[in-house]
């Protein structure tokens, strides 16, 4: 397996208009054209960096997308506030808006996996004037609640949501190679503080949401791909029937033998679907051989 290290992407630093500063990756291919050339922005989950990407930017970037990837806020090099409230679906999506103000970009396809997945599907619903479509891994699209919920009492309900166990087990390392699993540990020893901040925000985004009267479901124009493990306890079949009621336009991929971390255990297969998905929705980019 060929080892893919943080040098080999192009890293930027920036003060976005929210006033949070953020590290990302920004991946332009060859033939890029403003204004043409789709944007692809990849959104990873916890535990995880933009690193959780790797294996897909550039590839994707090679097929003739813009890849932009950001460490999320509490992650690598972004930001790390303290204050849970700081976490809120809403920031961060306003945080992800503001990023594509910076790059000049109107709209994108968003892409995430666990919280990252979460976090664009609440993205079509703060902002969706912005997406051009939709992507998520491992975790399907989840309406905001009615009435409020405590965490534990979500756990209680759906005790397959409680998949960070998956993360003690000795399979989770497995696929990284030493020298990708070292930039981890060395990301990590920053702290944990700003990433377990994410499972603190529970009641903070019911009243976000509340206030706001946000939708339950996603746009109907809105095109949404859905890639899942069926090794992935915290995504059974069933979680992936009841998305349908609120997503219109959903085609929903199920990866046989695959567990939640689809970008690693898949990578090609991941990468090829996405593109083949992308293509279908008429999202090719100009003079691109996909």
């Amino acid at each position: 397996m060929t080892v893919i290290g943080p040098a080999n992407f192009d890293h930027r630093h920036a003060i976005l208009s929210t006033g949070r500063k953020y590290h990302f990756v920004d991946q332009v291919p060859v033939k890029y054209e403003h204004g043409r050339t789709p944007t692809l922005l990849c959104v990873h989950g916890f535990p995880d960096l933009w690193y959780g990407w790797r294996n897909q930017i550039s590839p994707w970037c090679q097929a003739g997308y813009r890849v932009v990837v950001p460490d999320m806020l509490g992650y690598g090099e972004t930001d790390r506030p303290q204050d849970p409230a700081e976490y809120t679906m809403r920031k961060l999506c306003d945080d992800l808006a503001a990023l594509l103000d910076l790059l000049d970009v109107r709209k994108a396809v968003l892409i995430g996996h666990d919280w990252g997945a979460y976090t664009v599907g609440r993205f079509a619903l703060w902002h969706p004037h912005r997406l051009l479509a939709l992507v998520t891994l491992s975790i399907p699209y989840v309406p905001r609640s009615p009435t409020y919920v405590p965490l534990h009492e979500i756990i209680k309900r759906y005790p397959n949501w409680a998949y960070q166990g998956y993360l003690a087990s000795p399979q989770s390392t497995a696929f990284i190679e030493a020298r990708e699993q070292q930039y981890y540990v060395q990301e990590f020893r920053k702290g944990m503080h700003g990433p377990t901040n994410y499972y603190r925000t529970t009641r903070l985004r019911f009243d976000e949401e509340e206030t706001a009267r946000l939708p339950y479901k996603l746009p109907d124009d809105l095109s949404v791909l859905l890639l899942w493990g069926t090794k992935d306890r915290s995504t059974p079949p069933q979680a992936v029937a009841a998305s349908r009621k609120f997503v219109p336009r959903l085609q929903d991929v199920a990866l046989e033998g695959c567990g939640h971390w689809l970008m690693i255990e898949a990578p090609d297969i991941v990468t090829t679907r996405v593109l083949e998905w992308l293509q279908y929705q008429c999202l090719k980019p100009p003079q691109a051989k996909l």
